[in-house]
């Protein structure tokens, strides 16, 4: 699957474009720097036909709006972090960018297991809390989109409001269970596989 990862807003947060047939994608965050993004998209061929949020931090969503009222297309988060997509304090905003916040004005909340189909691909729903309580991993075919929780070998911080280390660890171990081979797409940094994850990472091999 060819899955473009382009690097956007201030915090060069990994944003994900995953063609879905007919000339559509779905991206998943966009922490900023919309243009950049309508660029990467024109050179692509591809259109988006929805967001996908892993969580509701500023450095994943500051580019959200201008691309859902571009496109006029839907945006899926957690039910738990819904509430950041308009609060410049609770999602960081207000610490880490000196950048006006655009807050989304329409979204749709999603729950642990949900489905949602987009052409052939099919995008599950893991609710994996810990670094925020909303916080998910989507899962499409045998990619992972982790956010800010899995890292190739780290994981994601729980100092920040709205953190807990008790349910990231549970959330680890969510993700040890998975049977199979994933790429895992992480918020951040470079790419991994989940069985590297679990032979290497700290966190996992302790659990």
């Amino acid at each position: 699957m060819e899955i473009t990862k382009i690097m956007l807003g201030e915090l060069a947060s990994n944003c994900y474009v995953q063609p879905v047939g007919n000339g559509k994608c779905v991206v998943v965050d966009i922490g900023g720097d919309a243009p950049v993004l309508f660029r990467r998209l024109g050179m692509l061929g591809l259109e988006p036909a929805a967001i996908l949020l892993t969580h509701g931090h500023y450095d994943h969503i500051a580019g959200v709006e201008q691309v859902r009222e571009k496109y006029d297309i839907p945006v899926y988060v957690h039910t738990l972090d819904a509430h950041m997509l308009t609060d410049g304090h609770a999602n960081l905003g207000d610490w880490i960018s000196t950048q006006p916040f655009q807050p989304v004005q329409a979204w749709e909340t999603v729950e642990d297991g949900d489905t949602l189909q987009f052409g052939d691909n099919t995008f599950t729903v893991l609710h994996t809390p810990g670094h925020t309580s909303g916080s998910v991993c989507w899962r499409s075919g045998d990619v992972l989109y982790t956010g800010d929780t899995l890292f190739r070998m780290s994981r994601g911080r729980t100092d920040f409001p709205d953190g807990d280390d008790a349910k990231m660890l549970e959330s680890f171990r969510k993700l040890k269970a998975l049977e199979g081979e994933y790429r895992v797409l992480p918020g951040h940094n470079e790419e991994s596989t989940l069985s590297f994850e679990k032979a290497h990472n700290p966190t996992m091999r302790g659990l």
